[in-house]
């Protein structure tokens, strides 16, 4: 697994969480979001609304790993987890009936992982 180079606690502790999480639910998705949250934070993804419409369907969970970004409308409601969202992108998630939750709400709804897309 790749070095964590970064200085930011609360991603260090988010990374080892997601690394254990995969070790104990026998989940490879968690230890690929890790893997993708470690990268450096300019290669690190982003996604606006926009793509996350056209990408899902009503009701599907996905997975950011990295930022949710305002740009676009969401026309359908969809449970999206990322490290971080946008003030506007939260505001219109909310507005479609839609759900934000933190990593550690999906994990502990969803320990194996299964019928979540990675978007990103």
């Amino acid at each position: 697994m790749r070095k964590i180079k970064t200085e930011n606690p609360q991603l260090i502790s988010l990374i080892r969480y997601l690394k254990r999480a995969a070790r104990e639910g026998n989940a490879k998705i968690w230890s690929k979001i890790a893997r993708d949250l470690s990268r450096p934070r300019n290669r690190r993804t982003s996604v606006n609304l926009s793509h996350i419409n056209r990408c899902t369907k009503a009701g599907q969970t996905i997975a950011v790993p990295g930022k949710v970004l305002g740009a676009g409308i969401l026309h359908h409601p969809v449970t999206i987890t990322a490290f971080t969202f946008s003030t506007a992108a939260r505001r219109k998630i909310i507005k479609s009936k839609g759900k934000c939750l933190t990593f550690a709400e999906l994990i502990k709804k969803n320990p194996k992982g299964s019928n979540i897309m990675i978007v990103g």
